[in-house]
């Protein structure tokens, strides 16, 4: 977010009401920036509206996004509707991007759905309901770009009921007209409370009209079927459903909120964000049914006691603010100036885009940045009494792809690892750090796309580029049989020469055991303080046996040797314990080691086919597959798959369940590897160590 600051005059808030925050989130390309931004313009925020597809738009404002034509972090706009103030947080829709998502839904008081009127489609939404429905988030679809669909309401009806936990209540049936051509046109809907007929009309409010009569039966059977749900959780209704007795509108109304804001029920709204069809209607529903923040932070089990209290979601650094803590004020108020958790707030903004509205005060209620909380981080909760973690702290996502990077300029090393700082402390689903048994150092996230912007947020916003590649595979080799060796080291030049003379033994051990260095010296022909000389030595011929690859899984025994009074020193006992390594290791019938993980595939269930499939064809080993705990409609598929087989795996995956796989692996056990496969691993260390001479 660019820093444009404004200076509001005085401390004022938007609206007469507390403000409520709403979360916009959804599969990618729902249309959730458009609807963002038919939002604004319907409440009055902004005069135009912006195309995210032309970079116009207020959300999808970062110079990456706009790149990328893809939502990559949140975006954060508030305005005023009908007297009330609201805070909309566009959440990105790739599930590379989740974290985002999932931060905004734990300052959020409620969530719109976003989706595609394609019933093909709403496995999609799957990951983003379960997280909404564990924390009891209230929330409802908006079915967006109604007046392209082709499928039946009752349908796609059916395919969110399948994914949903919570019971759907629609609350509008389109109204629909045979267009020339023979399809079908969206003209309005019918508000299945007032059962009143509205035609959409484009910038502005639909116009109320005399219901079609070809609609009555359906509007009959769809009002029966909401008003069923509800008074499931309501006996009164129940009562007067089953005595024929007409409800009043006001009970009907009353259940929705209720029923909503308990997170029992997920009402169904439907629309078309970029003709701005039904958008004022969701605005009502909103102002109608949210609950305000202290139900929020019941919710969370948030101690609320009027002192002030700030929940830190998410962090930005911004080249002229520096650092931006957004936080949801649960309680109290906080003041450019006040003390914190013995920190002073450098500054109070409210967020809109990649605008900043500099405030003097943010109440109880507001999303706002606060400026230079350098010890405050995403997750936790600032108070006048110090900092604590959220009850609910998101934990770290599990990295699925990686990739070797190294700065173009090898002088821009210390500033590659600030920036990386700062753009972890931002996403903390990404990390980053030196891997020991490559030598590289490795930056992890959760897909391709990704690490695809966080490479161009270290190029562009802090000038690091940097040369990346696939992370190497750490092979490792060990030995079938074993062998004993006499090693010498003797040289001249001059004064004092150097000798060392060592014999040791080489033997195989288990898989998985490592390494073992045996001391059998006996009569002092080895000097006790030479004995972990010889064992250096043979620690560091290890790191690259004669494949290539770091030695695993043998023991070296030093059984004899002999000394020279002058002339031996730890150094010659070191380097006489390499030649005879180097000249006993090829003797050992030396075998590639290629790392096996055990790899666990989370996907819809209609999937799991194509995903054993994928399996197979990566040398994998299937050990089975089960329902997925918790998510109706999801398996998980187990298999040892080699760690060469996985780099790109993630992208497989996704492309074979609409994008909202995953998988988790770690490391099993090392396997043999032999034939043309393990020869090319073998040049390839070969001229690896080659080229590092």
């Amino acid at each position: 977010m660019a820093d444009n600051t404004i200076v509001s005059s005085g401390s004022e808030r938007p609206g007469g009401g507390a403000n409520r925050v709403v979360a916009l989130c959804g599969p990618y390309l729902s249309g959730k920036t458009t609807l963002l931004e038919t939002l604004l313009y319907a409440t009055g925020a902004i005069n135009r509206r912006g195309r995210p597809r032309d970079g116009s738009s207020t959300g999808d404002g970062a110079p990456e996004a706009r790149k990328l034509g893809m939502g990559t972090e949140l975006n954060v706009a508030t305005c005023t509707y009908l007297g009330d103030s609201w805070t909309f947080l566009d959440c990105p829709g790739s599930i590379e991007f989740l974290h985002d998502t999932m931060s905004a839904l734990s300052v959020c008081d409620a969530a719109v759905i976003v989706c595609e009127p394609v019933p093909d489609r709403v496995a999609a939404l799957t990951p983003l309901l379960r997280a909404l429905e564990a924390r009891h988030v209230p929330h409802l679809f908006f079915v967006n770009k109604m007046d392209a669909a082709h499928a039946r309401v009752s349908d796609m009806m059916a395919a969110l009921q399948s994914v949903s936990e919570r019971k759907l209540v629609l609350r509008q049936v389109p109204i629909r007209k045979t267009t020339a051509d023979g399809g079908e046109e969206t003209q309005g809907y019918v508000d299945l409370v007032s059962e009143r007929a509205y035609r959409y009309k484009q910038g502005g409010a639909s116009d109320l009209i005399e219901m079609p009569a070809e609609l009555l039966p359906t509007e009959t059977e769809a009002r029966r079927e909401m008003m069923e749900t509800l008074a499931e959780f309501d006996d009164t209704l129940l009562e007067q459903l089953i005595e024929d007795v007409a409800p009043e509108k006001s009970l009907i109304y009353r259940d929705l909120h209720d029923e909503f804001g308990a997170d029992q029920i997920t009402p169904v709204l439907l629309g078309a964000g970029e003709h701005e069809h039904g958008v004022r209607r969701l605005l009502k529903a909103l102002r109608h049914d949210t609950p305000f923040s202290p139900e929020s932070a019941k919710r969370r089990g948030l101690e609320v006691n009027g002192a002030a209290v700030a929940e830190c979601f998410k962090v930005s650094h911004q080249a002229h603010a520096g650092k931006l803590s957004l936080c949801r004020i649960w309680s109290g108020s906080v003041a450019e100036g006040q003390t914190l958790a013995s920190t002073r707030v450098g500054g109070v903004m409210r967020l809109f885009g990649q605008r900043h509205d500099k405030l003097h005060q943010a109440a109880a209620g507001d999303l706002v940045a606060l400026a230079k909380i350098e010890g405050l981080s995403a997750g936790q909760i600032m108070t006048a009494g110090g900092i604590v973690d959220s009850p609910d702290r998101l934990a770290t996502e599990s990295p699925v792809y990686g990739l070797a990077i190294v700065p173009k300029n090898r002088s821009d090393e210390v500033k590659l690892s600030s920036a990386l700082h700062k753009i972890i402390e931002e996403d903390p689903s990404l990390s980053a750090g030196h891997r020991d048994d490559t030598g590289e150092f490795v930056i992890r996230g959760q897909g391709e796309m990704h690490l695809r912007v966080a490479l161009e947020k270290l190029a562009g916003r802090y000038n690091v580029p940097v040369d990346s590649s696939p992370p190497r595979v750490a092979y490792k080799e060990t030995i079938r049989k074993g062998v004993q060796q006499h090693g010498r080291y003797k040289r001249q030049t001059g004064g004092h020469g150097q000798f060392g003379d060592v014999k040791i033994e080489i033997q195989p051990l288990g898989r998985g055991e490592g390494f073992k260095f045996i001391d059998k010296i006996v009569g002092g022909v080895v000097p006790r303080n030479f004995i972990p000389a010889v064992e250096m030595g043979v620690v560091d011929y290890l790191k690259q046996g004669p494949l290539g690859q770091p030695v695993v899984d043998l023991s070296v025994t030093l059984f004899d040797g002999q000394y020279h009074t002058v002339d031996s020193s730890e150094m010659s006992f070191k380097q006489a314990a390499r030649v005879a390594m180097s000249e006993a290791m090829p003797k050992c019938d030396p075998v590639l080691l290629e790392p096996i993980l055990k790899v666990t595939i989370a996907a819809p269930s209609e999937a799991t086919s194509r995903i054993q499939r994928l399996v197979s064809g990566r040398r994998g080993q299937l050990l089975g597959f089960d329902a997925r705990p918790g998510w109706p409609g999801w398996d998980e598929v187990a298999a040892l798959m080699p760690e060469s087989e996985i780099g790109d795996l993630i992208i497989e995956i996704r492309s074979a369940t609409q994008g909202v796989g995953t998988y988790h692996a770690e490391f099993d056990h090392l396997q043999e590897m032999a034939g043309r496969a393990a020869e090319k691993v073998v040049d390839e260390g070969k001229r690896r160590a080659a080229g590092a001479r």
